[in-house]
């Protein structure tokens, strides 16, 4: 048998393909099939609870869009008509695919042909049979949405019924420095986020993480709460946070100094959350 799939094991080379990758989410309780545009490990941000392993500093390189389409069609068939699920020892109870996901080893929205890559999955999804049953997700730091390229994407991905899960780990300077290695500011991420809703159904997806024994600030959880509240103001387009945590082991330097926040914790930031009309989805 091959490798036995779990909830912990996010390897994109997996089945041996280049950009299509399965993972079992714990997140969404079943099959996401992965597309990964950066196959050069390369992302505008290091996050530094990032599983990638030879992260740099860079953009998706040039798709070949022959390549993820007969990798797409080739792989949901082997899930749909093979003996996939069998051969890596998925649990009958995740045995449904749930997303195609768009996320891999880098910040996707960097690609050049963003909206034609878009297309291209939804068009072979939906061909496939698999939309609209399943969901499409984009997986984003968001930091491109400015870009008239990333906004065409999106608003194919809109076509197909997608869905954006826009990352959001802080809402102060220092906090985005050390934990996202952005010099982006908020105030640029949050017209980033509400130019997102805009453009395709959005949902905001915050990991919490502890540093060196710190835990979560006070500063940093009220900070995260007025942005919310900004964010409520401005725009009811915006309904659901994802709240979560470490799952597996950061491969970026600060890997040590870092440890998952409790669950009791994210269960107590999820209600002073829903104090401001969210729904909160927690996953440990």
């Amino acid at each position: 048998m091959d490798t036995k799939l779990t909830t912990i094991n996010h390897a994109t080379d997996v089945v041996g393909l280049t950009y299509v990758y399965p993972v079992i989410s714990r997140r969404v309780g079943g099959l996401s099939v992965g597309i990964n545009f950066n196959t050069n490990n390369a992302c505008n941000w290091r996050c530094i609870y990032c599983q990638v392993p030879d992260l740099k500093l860079g953009a998706a390189p040039v798709l070949d869009p022959a390549l993820l389409e007969a990798e797409l069609r080739f792989f949901l068939n082997e899930v749909l008509q093979g003996g996939f699920y069998e051969r890596f020892g998925v649990a009958p109870d995740n045995r449904v695919i749930k997303d195609i996901a768009i996320a891999g080893n880098g910040e996707p929205t960097s690609l050049k042909d963003f909206a034609n890559a878009i297309d291209l999955i939804g068009k072979v999804a939906t061909e496939m049979g698999v939309f609209p049953q399943s969901q499409f997700v984009l997986i984003t730091n968001g930091s491109l949405v400015h870009q008239a390229k990333v906004q065409e994407g999106l608003k194919v991905l809109s076509i197909y019924g997608g869905e954006v899960w826009f990352k959001f780990d802080s809402a102060t300077t220092a906090g985005r420095s050390l934990i996202n290695n952005t010099a982006q500011s908020c105030k640029a991420s949050l017209e980033n986020l509400i130019l997102s809703s805009q453009l395709c159904h959005t949902k905001v997806q915050t990991c919490l993480v502890d540093y060196k024994g710190q835990g979560v600030s006070n500063e940093e959880r009220g900070a995260y709460l007025e942005v919310l509240t900004e964010l409520k103001k401005r725009t009811t387009a915006i309904k659901e946070i994802m709240l979560y945590t470490l799952a597996r082991p950061s491969l970026q330097p600060e890997a040590e100094n870092l440890q998952a926040v409790s669950l009791e914790f994210l269960n107590s930031f999820a209600e002073d959350i829903k104090l401001l009309g969210f729904d909160v989805r927690v996953n440990k």
